[in-house]
């Protein structure tokens, strides 16, 4: 086994960078607590270096893609972003739910979908 003083003379030492704060995942809730612990450190003056850690590609890579979104969220944490021009620009403008059968598709009107079926104010992400 290689000690750790072997592994610095042979290798130099490693690269480092410091953080105040490290979110791990770089989904909705880690880029949200990253925003909002910017927008909270601006608000009272103070400079916070925060890391996001993402293991995909991009940041928001496993989980933004084909969905669909309601803006609430965004609008709450981030109120001008229209103007900003976040790539939203596909409002739903139709739900369709269907009962499939074997050779047959079945649409169910959309006075009877729950509220969570109904989709319009959100955009196809």
């Amino acid at each position: 086994m290689t000690s750790a003083q072997e592994l610095l003379q042979q290798y130099g030492p490693r690269e480092a960078m410091e953080y105040d704060v490290v979110i791990v995942g770089g989904g909705p809730a880690g880029l949200s607590a990253a925003i909002r612990l910017k927008q909270l450190a601006a608000q009272s003056g103070k400079e916070v270096g925060v890391c996001v850690l993402e293991k995909g590609s991009e940041v928001g890579a496993h989980i933004l893609s084909g969905a669909v979104m309601d803006p609430r969220a965004l609008s709450e944490l981030i109120p001008d972003w229209k103007e900003q021009g976040a790539p939203l620009n596909v409002p739903v403008t139709e739900d369709r739910f269907l009962f499939l059968s074997a050779s047959k598709a079945y649409r169910t009107p959309s006075w009877l979908l729950p509220a969570c079926f109904q989709n319009h104010g959100n955009y196809v992400i």
